[in-house]
């Protein structure tokens, strides 16, 4: 092997006479090319050459560990040897399985080349002996030719065996070449890959910076813009709400919307600014509302034909569809007054309808329940002879008994018209009366209410009143009619004062519920009521007065006026006249403590009545005076 070699010929020797010839060459001194440059060339001993192990390790450049970098490389970078260098030699050594020894070869434990020994210094003359400079370095020892050969072929035959394993070596460098060769090729697309990635990053920056900007100045537009647009731009959702959905809740909520818009539309419009968004959105905004109009005209018609069914409440109907999107009215009547007042118009027809044929049934059912007649033969003066009374119930007129039990009531149900068709105990004339006023005057009330909510936004108070005389005047007329065929007929004072106690009660019931404009029903009734009263009042003055006038100074006349079957003489109760009086007198009282007004005729029929009485009583005494003288 040529490092053997390489390494048997640098051994130094002993000195032989032909080396000190060989000392004494007149070539000059010069130094080594193969040697370093940072130490100087040692001297020639005997038998040494300049081409030594420490030489060639410190001018080696061959290193297994460095990276091979093929020519044409683009990658900018120089390979610098690591800071532990191996010299390429001992690596070799290492590879081919041989020991080698530091000092010769110039390597430390730590693997780091250095000079372990000094070279000899150099000859000042060298006797080359006519040889050439390759002979004399090649020169062997007569005295060891034998063992020269010996080390030769010895290398040699190494060489041989080891021959496979170099071709191995040289076969796994070229493989190496080859994979780094891959790997470069890799790198160098790799770094075409990243130089192409990081021109894509550059170009997203830029446009991410453009982005940024642009949204900077559209945040700034909108925040100057924003409010300006929201007033003039509806959400596709009120639009499709309004055109599509059903009528509710969120249908309300979607019409108030649409009004809050059309009210700032309208502002901006007659602004001075002229705003070109404005006119583009007033047209939608009017087709819009149209459409709206249109569904709640719908709505409303629906719900007034509703009214028309058979046994339906109108309070439900009011409650639950009328009152509950009583803004549909509004915004109607507020953007087509003239359609607001026909369905306005529409639903007055249709209650008054409603109100006339229900106390129309109300009052026949009413009409059914029996009634005690009080007529000229129940008067306080009259004859009680049981032929006068055969056609009627036992009853007493002039006694008020239980029937002040319902003025105590503090508040009462109006009787229902199947019940009232199938009773067929007989009442008094105040019965009939009070539950037929209970129900009006219940309705009455209840509709005013719904008047004053429903129609107040956009109707003034005198109009919401003559919407309920428009209502209420036939069932009024009807109330009034039945109130006079109860009265017209009776000579019962104490019913009939009775219903004027209870349309008083009724009047304060008005006051309270503030329903004023009713009063003019009670007022018509009380002026039923009350001539009525003064004539069955002037009836039993009048019948006292007859009886004295019956009365004479015979003692015959004075017997008329007892029972025949009773003893006058024995007898201490008063007169069956006086007893009368007294009841009927004890009933009128009881129904007037609560009036605390002299005005009423009450008081003046009382004075009356009493007077006759008193020329009753006194014509009668003047008679048992005469008849016991």
């Amino acid at each position: 092997m040529w490092l053997e070699r390489l390494s048997g010929q640098s051994t130094p020797s002993a000195s032989t006479p032909t080396d000190q010839l060989r000392s004494h060459s007149p070539a000059p001194d010069r130094s080594s090319h193969l040697a370093p440059r940072t130490a100087p060339r040692p001297p020639y001993g005997p038998r040494t050459s300049s081409l030594g192990l420490a030489s060639q390790a410190n001018t080696s450049t061959l290193s297994f560990n460095s990276p091979k970098l093929p020519n044409g490389s683009s990658l900018k970078q120089q390979v610098a040897p690591p800071p532990v260098f191996v010299d390429p030699l001992h690596a070799l050594r290492d590879v081919l399985g041989q020991s080698s020894d530091p000092k010769i070869d110039g390597v430390n434990d730590t693997g780091v080349g250095a000079l372990v020994f000094k070279p000899s210094p150099l000859a000042e003359e060298v006797d080359f002996a006519g040889l050439s400079l390759h002979a004399f370095a090649g020169d062997v020892d007569p005295q060891e030719p034998k063992e020269a050969h010996r080390s030769a072929t010895q290398t040699d035959e190494e060489y041989e065996a080891e021959k496979d394993r170099f071709e191995d070596l040289h076969k796994s460098i070229l493989a190496c070449d080859d994979v780094l060769k891959s790997v470069q090729t890799s790198l160098m697309n790799f770094q075409q890959d990243l130089g192409a990635v990081s021109a894509e990053i550059e170009t997203l920056q830029s446009r991410s910076t453009a982005m940024e900007s642009r949204l900077e100045n559209r945040k700034v537009v909108e925040r100057l813009l924003g409010p300006a647009i929201e007033e003039v731009s509806i959400p596709p959702a009120v639009v499709t709400i309004i055109s599509e959905g059903p009528i509710d809740s969120s249908w309300i909520t979607a019409l108030e919307e649409l009004e809050r818009w059309s009210k700032i539309i309208d502002g901006n419009a007659k602004t001075s600014e002229k705003v070109i968004a404005t006119s583009d959105v007033k047209p939608l905004l009017d087709d819009l509302t149209n459409k709206a109009v249109e569904r709640i005209r719908d709505f409303l018609v629906s719900q007034i034909k509703a009214l028309r069914s058979p046994n339906i409440n109108a309070q439900i109907i009011q409650q639950q569809a009328f009152l509950r999107y009583k803004n549909l009215y509004t915004f109607l009547a507020r953007h087509h007054p003239v359609l607001g007042e026909e369905i306005g118009q529409a639903y007055i027809n249709t209650m008054r309808w409603y109100y006339l044929s229900n106390f129309t049934r109300y009052r026949q059912a009413l009409e059914k329940i029996p009634i005690f007649v009080v007529d000229k033969n129940d008067a306080i003066g009259a004859d009680q002879t049981p032929a006068n009374k055969a056609s009627q119930p036992n009853h007493d007129p002039l006694t008020l008994g239980r029937r002040i039990e319902v003025l105590k009531r503090p508040s009462q149900a109006a009787l229902p018209s199947h019940i009232a068709e199938d009773n067929k105990q007989t009442h008094y004339l105040e019965t009939p009366f009070l539950h037929f006023n209970l129900a009006l005057i219940d309705n009455a009330t209840a509709e005013y209410s719904f008047l004053a909510t429903f129609f107040s936004p956009t109707s003034t108070f005198h109009s919401i009143s003559r919407h309920f005389q428009q209502i209420f005047s036939p069932t009024f007329a009807l109330g009034h009619d039945f109130t006079k065929t109860l009265v017209e007929e009776s000579n019962d004072c104490l019913g009939i004062l009775f219903c004027v106690r209870l349309n008083q009660r009724f009047a304060f019931e008005l006051q309270r519920k503030k329903t004023p404009v009713a009063e003019g029903y009670i007022n018509g009734t009380n002026m039923l009521l009350w001539p009525r009263f003064q004539q069955a009042m002037d009836m039993h003055t009048d019948s006292i007065k007859r009886a004295t006038a019956a009365v004479s100074s015979a003692r015959g006349a004075a017997s008329a006026l007892t029972s025949p079957s009773s003893s006058s003489s024995q007898s201490t109760a008063p007169h069956k006249l006086t007893q009368r009086f007294g009841q009927f007198i004890q009933g009128i009282l009881a129904l007037s403590k609560d009036a605390g007004d002299d005005s009423e005729p009450v008081g003046n029929s009382l004075r009356r009545l009493r007077g006759e009485l008193e020329a009753f009583l006194l014509k009668m005494g003047k008679g048992f005076g005469g008849s016991g003288g």
